[in-house]
């Protein structure tokens, strides 16, 4: 059992969300223990197809539990609420009638209890989310190659040689992501959807063009940015959005879109048998998308409320990452594959220097120990993501 940085209270409900294959269950059953808790898990047939044609049984099951059992019983978990969203209703209810037992439900993603109109308990849960592994739960068996290359889902990752992983990858791709998601998102064109996610793979990090993709998938551009809205659903990518003051300007204009997972995005391109080779463009592609995924886990698992955006003008002049703090600090980071990072490198900062002139400057990359080029503080990636924890 890795220990992961997520921190589950104990005492307030909630939901917890996350991709499949995050290791959500794992954590759940780690955290309550199995004789003060009720675990319902929808993923057995037998309990949903009664679940699912009764919602009150859970009530009165839970009740009387709680009123009867030997054990004193803390918990309920429902994992994979999304499947009976009705059952919501039921929990709202016993939490009204100060039922006194928290309870804990589970899920790939929000959407389908957002299409059903399913009861979010009007704020009575708080609400996690789960990532693949960070850098800091796998520090003792980081490799920065295998990383990139194949992501750092826990059943990835915890594979025992390469062709272990690619299988695991392959069968994540084509099972869920293609097929789970058609049903989750219930799709009408499947087939335009399966030619977008190749090209949404390809186009990971790159500014999203709406227009260009829909063309080549044959479907209209509303519809593209809809299979871009289930994938952010259904919490298997996010987008980041230009820098700028007013928030809304920059939800007018183009943003980026990332896959949650580096290794995901090797199945979709069909790389997994590709060893990724230094100072290549590829290497330095995926070196930035786990850099920034990196950056996400951070803030939502240590509650950071950062804002997190990238910077781009007209003349091409680009930073990576933009982190507004709530302090009012800016800190601006260009992401570099290298160990010898030059003053080119670090063109786009000097550009943002001069729109936020208070800005901090930082170019993390793989150099062993921090040092200046002018303005720019240059230091090894991994510092700079322990730093953003600190803030």
């Amino acid at each position: 059992m890795i220990p992961r940085c997520i921190h589950i209270s104990s005492k307030n409900h909630f939901f917890l969300f996350g991709p499949r294959q995050t290791g959500k269950s794992t954590l759940l059953k780690s955290c309550f223990p199995a004789k003060s808790t009720l675990y319902y898990d929808l993923l057995q047939s037998e309990l949903f197809r009664r679940l699912q044609v009764n919602p009150e049984q859970l009530r009165k099951e839970v009740i009387y539990q709680v009123e009867n059992s030997v054990e004193k019983i803390s918990h309920v978990i429902i994992d994979e609420i999304q499947k009976v969203p009705e059952l919501l209703d039921e929990v709202h209810s016993m939490i009204e009638s100060n039922l006194p037992v928290v309870f804990g439900m589970s899920g790939s993603s929000a959407r389908k209890l957002k299409r059903k109109r399913a009861n979010m308990l009007a704020g009575r849960a708080w609400t996690y989310q789960l990532f693949p592994f960070t850098y800091q739960e796998i520090e003792r068996s980081f490799d920065l190659r295998n990383v990139l290359r194949f992501g750092t889902l826990p059943a990835v990752h915890l594979s025992k040689n390469n062709f272990d992983r690619e299988e695991t990858l392959r069968a994540y791709v084509n099972t869920y992501i293609k097929e789970e998601i058609e049903l989750e998102a219930n799709l009408r064109n499947l087939g335009g959807f399966l030619r977008f996610l190749p090209l949404s793979a390809a186009q990971n990090g790159a500014v999203c063009n709406f227009s260009n993709i829909a063309r080549d998938c044959g479907v209209s551009y509303h519809t593209v940015k809809s299979y871009y809205q289930i994938l952010e659903d259904t919490l298997l990518g996010f987008f980041m959005y230009p820098f700028g003051r007013s928030i809304r300007k920059r939800m007018t204009k183009h943003p980026k879109f990332y896959f949650f997972d580096t290794g995901v995005v090797s199945a979709l391109n069909r790389k997994l048998k590709v060893s990724l080779i230094e100072k290549t463009s590829e290497f330095g592609q995926s070196f930035e998308h786990y850099f920034i995924c990196e950056i996400i886990r951070i803030n939502s698992y240590q509650r950071l409320d950062l804002d997190i955006s990238f910077y781009r003008t007209e003349k091409g002049a680009e930073v990576d990452c933009i982190i507004e703090l709530p302090s009012g600090k800016i800190l601006a980071i260009e992401i570099k594959s290298t160990s010898a990072p030059i003053a080119l490198h670090c063109k786009g900062l000097y550009s943002f220097k001069h729109k936020v002139p208070d800005a901090q400057l930082i170019l993390a990359c793989t150099a062993d120990k921090p040092f200046k080029i002018n303005d720019v503080t240059v230091k090894p990636y991994m510092q700079v993501l322990k730093e953003i924890g600190q803030y």
